[in-house]
């Protein structure tokens, strides 16, 4: 990781988003502004950059033995990460992104994600929990999008709402969808 990415991580730690400025960036780097400026044309894409170059990245969980655990496992992972990032840095980031950055953030979360949930299914489909069947870009990242949305937006997420979210959505919607052969894309 660079100094100016450990330099924009501290000043977070130090003063929150709301008070990052690119002058505390700077002097933190031995870094002028004009330099930030020419590589991140915002704070938020600043912040995100070095969020992104810091984050461990989510990792394949070991194997539970059932698709409701594996995905359990996984989407505990995603809950911890994303609070280490603190909801209030997110909620700021998120509301400052512009459209290019925003949709450059969506895809990454959504090819990230899918990343790691394609090895859990294809567990599953070894265990014969799911059919063979390709299964939407947006059903196989849905759990984890719900979990985002319970720790970003709502502030929290209890055991029990992320057994629903798991049990009761992600599960029935993937074997519903897997078994019965609907490909496509949502």
């Amino acid at each position: 990781m660079s100094a100016i990415h450990k330099a924009v991580l501290a000043e977070v730690a130090e003063h929150g988003y709301a008070g990052t400025t690119y002058d505390g960036v700077a002097a933190r780097a031995g870094t002028s502004k004009p330099v930030l400026y020419r590589r991140w044309p915002t704070k938020a894409a600043m912040v995100l950059d070095a969020s992104l170059e810091a984050s461990p990245g989510l990792t394949l969980p070991p194997d539970t033995g059932s698709l409701s655990g594996d995905l359990k496992a996984f989407l505990r992972t995603a809950q911890s990460m994303m609070e280490r990032a603190g909801r209030q840095t997110l909620l700021s980031l998120l509301a400052e992104l512009d459209r290019s950055a925003g949709e450059s953030l969506r895809d990454l979360l959504f090819a990230r994600g899918a990343d790691i949930i394609e090895p859990l299914l294809d567990r599953a489909r070894a265990r014969g929990e799911l059919g063979d069947s390709p299964l939407p870009p947006r059903v196989i990242t849905l759990a984890l999008n719900l979990v985002r949305h319970e720790v970003v937006i709502v502030g929290a997420l209890t055991e029990e709402t992320l057994d629903i979210i798991v049990d009761e959505i992600a599960v029935p919607l993937l074997t519903s969808r897997s078994l019965r052969g609907t490909p496509g894309s949502a």
